[in-house]
């Protein structure tokens, strides 16, 4: 479990990790699909968020059904992230 660690310009994998109190500086988040990461105090700044693997495929096939016509389970997921009423 990465603690206080500060992370600047470079790749970060994050399935499965846990990161307390760290801090992120223009850095390539990559999660692919696997066991969620937890952040506990953690700071952002100018990252880049990349799905790959299964997680970008599991965009990939949201896009497919939105573009299909069927865009209330896709608006339901989002609601479900963001807590959106």
């Amino acid at each position: 479990m990465p603690s206080g660690v500060a992370y600047n310009h470079e790749t970060v994998a994050l399935d499965g990790e846990t990161f307390d109190d760290c801090e992120f500086r223009d850095c390539r988040l990559s999660y692919a699909g696997g066991e969620p990461p937890v952040f506990d105090g953690c700071r952002f700044h100018g990252c880049d968020w990349r799905m790959d693997q299964a997680a970008g495929r599991t965009l990939v096939f949201m896009k497919r059904v939105w573009l299909a016509g069927d865009k209330p389970p896709v608006q339901a997921m989002i609601k479900g992230v963001t807590g959106a009423k």
